[in-house]
């Protein structure tokens, strides 16, 4: 998956966090959930040379591919969202689950891609959730269809919160 899919699944991640724990999602600390979901999604993307994440975290990327890491490995892991989990559980609690959500949402979407994900790294097996066949390829034009979906539901999520709450209110 692109970037930009990447960054909407983040975004719709860190959208439900937000809608689950604030009681506004119109305040300074929603913004930044949104904005941290945004980046998080596709932050695993920082082992594939020449993507935005690689290109943004330079330093971190090059040490990856000096170590050898490939593509939807290691950075695509449970046992680095694990550890992920770890390094940031000082984080306020609405930041840090935005953060942990959208990037777990980068894993779980590129599930719908024919190459699949080693979820069990460092076990070399990968996973899909489709078969070859119906997978998603990446910059297809059933990902730009999948991309279009999250896109709606961003902006259907937020909705459907105020809707109810105005409903419940009255």
């Amino acid at each position: 998956m692109l970037q930009k899919t990447h960054s909407f699944a983040g975004l719709l991640a860190a959208e439900g966090v937000v809608l689950y724990m604030q009681d506004s999602p119109f305040s300074w600390e929603s913004a930044a959930a949104l904005l941290i979901g945004c980046l998080a999604g596709p932050l695993a993307d920082i082992d594939k040379q020449g993507s935005t994440m690689a290109k943004i975290f330079f330093p971190l990327s090059a040490i990856l591919r000096l170590a050898k890491v490939r593509h939807r490995t290691m950075t695509h892991s449970i046992l680095f969202l694990l550890a992920l989990g770890l390094m940031f559980s000082s984080l306020p609690p609405l930041l840090y689950w935005s953060f942990l959500l959208a990037y777990a949402s980068h894993p779980l979407i590129d599930l719908f891609n024919e190459q699949g994900v080693e979820l069990c790294w460092p076990v070399k097996f990968k996973f899909r959730l489709l078969p070859k066949f119906a997978a998603i390829d990446t910059g297809a034009v059933s990902e730009t269809l999948f991309r279009y979906v999250l896109a709606l539901l961003t902006l259907l999520l937020p909705a459907h919160y105020v809707w109810y709450n105005m409903i419940s209110t009255t």
